[in-house]
């Protein structure tokens, strides 16, 4: 009696280690918590697993998720590496938003409004809806007018906004925030309910690449 309930209890405790030890991307589900991007996209930096948000300035969500994401970014392992994109949809509001992206990343004052941008439009309501209303609130912040509009205007981010337009496209991305690992994976996260679930379902797309990486190197 005493003999068949501890076998019971060790088989038991045996099943939960097994859990416990089955890679994190064994419990992922095509479809469910990722989709497979075909064909698959290349990345700027082959050596390491790249993640890259689309978004947009105009998009409320990406503005809710936009703290939390950034607290993720900072604490990536050394092999992950983050970048944003972002798109348009052909919508003239959206194409400037990410005209003003591409511009204060060019004249390096990206970190410093990135999330001013965000609080301009969603938390103060803010119009900044055509160039002039972009320009006069970018000096209103300290930019030089004339730094700004040259920026504003170059051909390079002309180029940079085309080619954002061009990687949704290729993505297949249908809206925003939408997070895309090593150019293969677009995560779906159709049961996450939170910020937090979302990017631990991110974490988890992560891991399944880095295994499926490491399983081609030995090949």
């Amino acid at each position: 009696m005493i003999k068949k309930h501890m076998t019971g209890w060790f088989a038991a405790i045996a099943l939960t280690l097994l859990a416990l030890a089955m890679p994190a991307q064994a419990q992922l589900a095509a479809g469910r918590d990722y989709t497979a991007i075909e064909p698959a996209q290349m990345t700027d930096d082959p050596a390491r697993i790249e993640v890259v948000e689309f978004f947009s300035y105009a998009c409320p969500h990406c503005n809710d998720l936009n703290p939390h994401i950034g607290k993720w970014a900072a604490r990536l392992p050394s092999d992950v590496v983050f970048k944003r994109v972002p798109v348009s949809f052909n919508s003239p509001f959206y194409q400037l938003m990410a005209k003003l992206y591409y511009t204060l990343e060019a004249i390096g004052d990206l970190s410093k409004l990135d999330s001013a941008v965000f609080n301009a439009i969603h938390e103060k309501g803010l119009k900044l809806i055509d160039d002039k209303s972009i320009r006069e609130w970018a000096t209103a912040q300290g930019v030089d007018a004339k730094k700004f509009s040259d920026a504003f205007n170059s051909f390079s981010v002309s180029s940079k906004v085309k080619r954002a337009d061009q990687l949704a496209q290729s993505a297949k991305i249908r809206g925003v925030p939408a997070l895309v690992v090593d150019g293969r994976y677009l995560v779906v996260g159709q049961e996450v309910k939170t910020h937090a679930d979302l990017l631990a379902l991110t974490d988890k797309v992560i891991d399944k690449t880095r295994t499926e990486r490491n399983a081609k190197k030995k090949k």
